[in-house]
């Protein structure tokens, strides 16, 4: 067992080594998309929106853009990064001739995704509170936890898209059905009560919803503790699903 936890470490280790060669360019984007979004929508609408929930149009955003990065960080990394990896690559063929087997290689890979996001969330989080969109900035770490529970499902549904598709490209089919989706309709960008009932009930099944409402609460300092042990457990909950479900379709492309 410990053995097996080092191995998946190595994996998170070595794709943090490769990753950290550039690591300004990496990270740029990440952490200035957010702040850009913030700054034209906050700004530009904000003008037009005075009071969303009781507060500004831009610290209404603040915390969905923050989970929002979990979002994309993970599902680009396990779905784009994993597929590039695994075919044109061929990182994982080399790594399963050693004592690497296919399950070190999902968790090692679901550990650094997770971690990447969580990492990312507290960097937006961090430039969001510097404009003061967060009424205790020293709940900053915790939003490394609500990164990190957004991060494992939305990094499985990435991986569970490369064990599905035929081709890279076929990626931004999954992009446009499932995660524009998702961005758009868990409560960042206007109150999830604004749309229709049936739209509503469908976004209680995304994993992101839930992570916009613990990143509200930690933002705003309001019902924190209610929010970790509702939408904190139905991530949890997510994570362990779509990673059962993700495991058991890539192992079928890893082992050729």
């Amino acid at each position: 067992m410990l053995e097996s936890l080092k191995l998946c470490f190595n994996i998170t280790l070595r794709n943090w080594t490769v990753y950290k060669k550039d690591l300004i360019s990496n990270i740029s984007p990440t952490v200035a998309d957010p702040a850009l979004i913030m700054v034209s929508l906050g700004l530009g609408l904000g003008a037009y929106l005075t009071n969303v929930e009781g507060m500004s149009y831009m610290q209404f955003l603040a915390p969905g853009l923050t989970v929002a990065t979990a979002l994309f960080t993970s599902f680009f990394e396990s779905s784009y990064g994993f597929y590039v990896r695994m075919t044109y690559e061929n990182v994982f063929k080399a790594m399963l001739t050693t004592p690497i087997g296919v399950p070190e290689v999902v968790m090692g890979e679901m550990l650094w995704v997770a971690l990447k996001g969580a990492v990312m969330a507290v960097g937006v989080a961090i430039v969001l509170a510097l404009f003061g969109m967060m009424a205790n900035p020293w709940l900053i770490p915790a939003l490394a936890i609500v990164g990190f529970l957004v991060a494992l499902p939305c990094g499985a549904m990435g991986l569970l898209a490369t064990a599905l598709v035929n081709n890279i490209n076929q990626f931004q089919t999954v992009y446009s059905f499932i995660i524009a989706p998702l961005y758009f309709l868990s409560g960042i960008f206007f109150p999830i009560s604004q749309m229709a009932a049936p739209v509503r009930v469908v976004a209680e099944f995304f994993p992101l919803i839930h992570g916009v409402r613990l990143a509200q609460s930690l933002f705003w300092n309001q019902g924190i503790v209610d929010a970790l042990l509702y939408n904190g457990s139905i991530l949890i909950l997510q994570s362990a699903v779509l990673c059962g479900l993700a495991y058991w379709r890539i192992k079928k492309k890893l082992v050729v």
